[in-house]
Order: structure tokens, then C-alpha cells, then sequence
């Protein structure tokens, strides 16, 4: 007796194909709920890490150079549009001057206040300084002219320097009135004026510019490097204790990007004993 055997093919049917796609769905719904939380989170972390670096970075740059400014140096703008800036006079080095009052023996070159001599010798190690600085005697900030560097009285182009002996293009101290000498027979060798710029929703610095009386911004014939773009706040404030003959400088900055927003404040102390 033969005996034929069916074969039976199955397989999915419409239905079955349906509800498989549909349930998939359910569970990758339900599982992107949860998950898009903590992704979101990450992506806004690393947002605000990144705002927070740049900030960071931006502030320790004009802390540095905050604490190299000449005594009394610091002086804050603004304008109507609402830009504000900070600038101030880098210092390179320091050192004693000869004076009268050190007995100085025959040959010296002392810093003379009363004639228009060019020469002074330092005492100490020979100077760090080059054709083209500017010594600065008792400098005591804006507005207290001959003891404002920015007008010059107390300011004096270096000519040339050989061994411990500076010479100067001229020789604006015998010219004050009343006298300006430093109580410490101390001078400050200057280099170039800096000024940091929140112009425009960015964050600025310059350099390299001449030294003048106006405070302007951005500085005519500067050379400038950009630190930080998207800056929505910056605020600059400086407080002159006088009466300890130190300043404090607070920076407070903004950054904003892709919705995500930091703030950063910082501050740095200032020595301005002329």
C-alpha cells in the first residue's frame, strides 16, 4: 500500500507581519523615552563643558595679564552702545634708579629730576630693557598728571641701554611741576598698552598700539587676537584701595550657545605701589 506524504511550506502571514512591526515599535518608542533623557543630558553637558572651557580660558589670559599692569594703570569704558572695556599698561620689569640721595661717586649717572640729563645707572643686576621701552617714575593713574603715564609726564622713551646705564630719548622729569620722585627710588620699564574689548557679542584683546591720553576702543593701529565669541554678558569692575595701595579687578562673562548658558566671574589683584 503506498502511503503519499504531503509536504506543508509555512511561513509568516500579513497579520502575523503586522503585529511584529507593531509591537517593535511600542518597545523602541517606550525605550526612547527613557533613554533620550540621559542622551539629551550628555549632549547638554558637553555643551556647557565647552562654553565653560572657553570662558575659563579667556579670564585666566586677562588675569595673567591683569597682574602685570603698571601701578595704577587700570582704567574702565564704555560706550553707547553698550561695549565695555578694560585697559591698562604691561610691564615688562622693575628696578631702583641712583639717586642724589645714594651718595653717588664720580662717574655715575644719576636719574636727575632738576636737569634735563639722559642717563641714570641702576643699581643692581644690569636691566632686561631694549631701545624702545618707556620707563615710568611714581606712576599714580589717570587724571594725576605729571604722575599720569598715559599724558607722558612720568614717561620716558629708552634710547639705548649699555651695561647698568639707561639713556633716555628725553628726559620728561626735569620738566615736572611739582616733582614726582618715586619715595623708593623705584621705576617700571613699559612695553605696549592692552586693552580686552567686549565688542560686538565678542571678547577681544589688543595690543601693540601707541600710549595716549583718550581711552578709546577698539585702539587705533592695534594688533588683536580674538578670545571668545557668543558673549552675551561681560563686566568689568576695578576697585583702587588706595589707602593699602592695592586694586582688585572683577571680569564677569556670559556665554551662551545652542540654548545652553554659563556665566563665569573671576578677579585678580593688582599691586599699585608707584
Amino acid at each position: 500500500m503506498n502511503t503519499t506524504a504531503k509536504q506543508f511550506h509555512a511561513g509568516f502571514t500579513l497579520v502575523e507581519a503586522v503585529i511584529v512591526i507593531a509591537i517593535t515599535g511600542i518597545v523602541a518608542a517606550v525605550v526612547a523615552v527613557f533613554i533620550r533623557a540621559p542622551v539629551q543630558g550628555y549632549f547638554d553637558s558637553a555643551a556647557r563643558a565647552e562654553l565653560t572651557d572657553v570662558a575659563d580660558t579667556a579670564l585666566r589670559r586677562m588675569t595673567r595679564d591683569i597682574r602685570l599692569a603698571l601701578p595704577n594703570s587700570i582704567r574702565i569704558g564704555s560706550d553707547g552702545s553698550g561695549n565695555q572695556y578694560i585697559e591698562f599698561l604691561i610691564t615688562e620689569l622693575g628696578g631702583r634708579y641712583l639717586d642724589e640721595s645714594d651718595n653717588p661717586g664720580p662717574g655715575s649717572n644719576i636719574l636727575d629730576f632738576s636737569t634735563p640729563s639722559l642717563k641714570f645707572d641702576v643699581i643692581g643686576p644690569p636691566p632686561v630693557v631694549v631701545a624702545g621701552n618707556y620707563v615710568v617714575v611714581y606712576n599714580l593713574g589717570p587724571g594725576m598728571n605729571p604722575a599720569d603715564a598715559y599724558q607722558g609726564g612720568n614717561r620716558a622713551l629708552v634710547s639705548s641701554v649699555l651695561g647698568n646705564t639707561i639713556t633716555l630719548a628725553s628726559n620728561p622729569f626735569a620738566a615736572q611741576s611739582p616733582s614726582m620722585r618715586s619715595p623708593g627710588r623705584r621705576f617700571q620699564v613699559v612695553t605696549t598698552p592692552v586693552t580686552y574689548g567686549c565688542i560686538n557679542n565678542t571678547l577681544t584683546r589688543y595690543w601693540g598700539y601707541p600710549i595716549s591720553a583718550a581711552q578709546s576702543s577698539p585702539p587705533a593701529g592695534s594688533t588683536s587676537a580674538l578670545l571668545a565669541t557668543q558673549v552675551t554678558g561681560c563686566a568689568f569692575s576695578y576697585a583702587n584701595l588706595s589707602n593699602i595701595r592695592s586694586g582688585l579687578v572683577g571680569v564677569s562673562l556670559t556665554l551662551q550657545r545652542n540654548g545652553e548658558s554659563i556665566t563665569l566671574f573671576q578677579q585678580a589683584h593688582v599691586d599699585n605701589t608707584p
